[in-house]
């Protein structure tokens, strides 16, 4: 085969923040401090201070392929840790602080990192764990020389700014092969143990470029991006590194993710799209509702995590007028999937359309590909009707986890396809319809029914704040769904008007059997709703006319 005659120059991570640094110096990155106040920056200066970080670790003995540990909020120093570690050939590795003791003993030990990054706030969990942790781990606070902590119990700490003090404001980037790794991400953990996803500048560089191809309207030099979801939560989904590309700005909202305090960040820098989980969302409805207002500026959020329900979708888009992008992925995907940038034809339509298409989990990334497969593995239409397994396959998802054969051997099928572990249905045009998670998926007497369905109808109903389904044992039917419900604020409905509610707008076999009204529902670490931890606490539930 004729080959090409092109340079063969590595994808790298680092070139990134060159790149915005060069192009797009006085963009900003502001960032709410654990400390106290904002901190701003250009890109120009960040590069500068990336690189005296760079000096810093490599002082410290950080070699290439090194696991570099960060505990820390969507914050300055965060970010720059990001880019430092891959200027070294290193690995930033992010943990999740929302995760057990266990988890988060097993995560550290399994990556054997070499040095751990926190914020201060972390304190305590650092001062409880180091015990559990690597010998020799060295220890690096997030924070200045007026910070450090001074009780005793506290391991022996370096001081970030400390160590940046008379650095060079320049480095010479470690020329490193393109599928170097240069992150890894564990997954939460809800079924055994966390499983690490281990990320090559290869994969990083191109997810970014993809993600800037959806054409999503936050990707504009100068429009400031609001990451609401977390940088430890699979990259803040790529945007540290898809913003700088576009030359977009980042506003990191530190520790304060209340509806208030978003709410007022937004309007102080005012932000142009925020994005995060649908649990955020719901705080910041509720303070644009109190406020009787939109914060200044704001025209998109972007929703990912888990599915955001209709109801939710609506409020945005038809009574605030602000754009909704809905997004799919995983931590395997580097993370993002699919969204709902919609074709023209599908803009062209009435609003209750391009709700409904809104609903879905939306087309596919460039470079992403996707089937569905029946249970004997064999591909299924792409027709909008047949459901079935979802795989896909690309240059940034996952070929297996790193230190675990055993789970690397059942990820991806002899075709290379990766199991996903979703139900879906893929449209004529590409959009993506989740049906359930295989193992939320309720089977009663024979049929399926899908949990996301209900609730997304539940959801809807003005006295539901949150809500989730679950199955129960049946003697007859062998499961049947349990609809859990969290009342909104002052909202009142019986089970009897919510299973009517249910009932107009579903069949009747795919009503739930009954109703339990909870003061919250279980969060994973991610913050999505953990229907495990949910069917835990409700083991000894019988429905009505089982109870012993």
């Amino acid at each position: 085969m004729l080959q090409g005659m092109m340079m063969d120059r590595p994808l790298s991570v680092p070139s990134i923040i060159d790149y915005a640094s060069e192009l797009y110096p006085e963009v900003e990155l502001v960032s709410v401090t654990v400390e106290g106040g904002l901190h701003r920056s250009g890109y120009g200066a960040a590069r500068k201070r990336i690189a005296r970080l760079a000096h810093a670790l490599k002082a410290l003995g950080v070699k290439p392929g090194d696991r570099v540990a960060t505990l820390a909020w969507n914050g300055y120093r965060h970010f720059e840790l990001y880019y430092a570690t891959a200027g070294l050939g290193a690995v930033c590795h992010t943990l999740n602080p929302r995760l057990s003791e266990a988890h988060l003993e097993y995560i550290v030990n399994h990556a054997e990192d070499r040095l751990f990054c926190f914020d201060m706030t972390f304190l305590p969990i650092v001062q409880k764990m180091q015990s559990r942790w690597p010998d020799g781990m060295a220890y690096l606070a997030m924070t200045d020389a007026a910070h450090m902590p001074e009780e005793e119990g506290s391991p022996d700490l370096l001081c970030y700014e400390s160590l940046l003090e008379g650095q060079p404001e320049d480095f010479r980037w470690l020329d490193v092969d393109e599928r170097a790794a240069s992150g890894l991400c564990y997954t939460s953990g809800t079924t055994g143990e966390p499983k690490g996803v281990l990320y090559s500048h290869r994969s990083t560089v191109l997810h970014a470029l993809c993600c800037i191809a959806t054409g999503i309207e936050s990707y504009k030099a100068g429009r400031m991006i609001l990451p609401v979801v977390p940088l430890f939560h699979v990259n803040a989904w790529g945007l540290p590194f898809s913003a700088p590309l576009a030359g977009s700005g980042l506003i990191f909202p530190g520790p304060k993710l209340d509806g208030a305090s978003l709410f007022s960040l937004m309007e102080a820098e005012e932000v142009h799209s925020a994005w995060g989980v649908p649990t955020v969302w719901l705080g910041l409805l509720q303070e644009i509702e109190k406020q009787g207002r939109l914060p200044n500026g704001l025209e998109l959020v972007l929703i990912g995590g888990s599915a955001a329900p209709r109801s939710m979708i609506e409020t945005f888009e038809r009574n605030y007028g602000i754009q909704v992008v809905h997004g799919w992925g995983m931590t395997e995907m580097s993370p993002v999937g699919s969204t709902t940038m919609l074709s023209p034809q599908m803009n062209g339509e009435g609003q209750d359309r391009r709700i409904g298409f809104k609903t879905s989990q939306g087309r596919r990334v460039f470079n992403v590909d996707m089937k569905i497969v029946d249970e004997e593995g064999q591909a299924l239409p792409h027709d909008g009707k047949a459901s079935g397994e979802l795989y896909v396959r690309g240059p940034f998802i996952a070929s297996g986890y790193y230190g675990n054969e055993a789970a690397s051997r059942g990820c991806v099928d002899p075709d290379g396809w990766f199991s996903t572990g979703d139900v879906a249905k893929i449209s004529p045009d590409g959009l993506l319809w989740l049906v359930d998670r295989t193992k939320d998926l309720i089977k009663s007497g024979g049929e399926w029914i899908s949990s996301i369905d209900i609730e997304n109808i539940a959801i809807a109903h003005p006295a539901v704040a949150n809500c989730a389904v679950i199955a129960v044992p049946h003697p007859k039917w062998d499961e049947r769904p349990l609809l859990c419900v969290v009342k909104a604020i002052d909202g009142e409905a019986s089970k009897e008007e919510l299973l009517v509610f249910i009932a107009e707008r579903v069949a009747k076999w795919q009503v739930p059997d009954d109703v339990v009204f909870l003061e919250s529902l279980p969060l994973t670490a991610t913050g999505k709703i953990s229907k495990r931890t949910l069917r835990q606490q409700l083991a000894d539930y019988r429905l009505p006319g089982q109870e012993e």
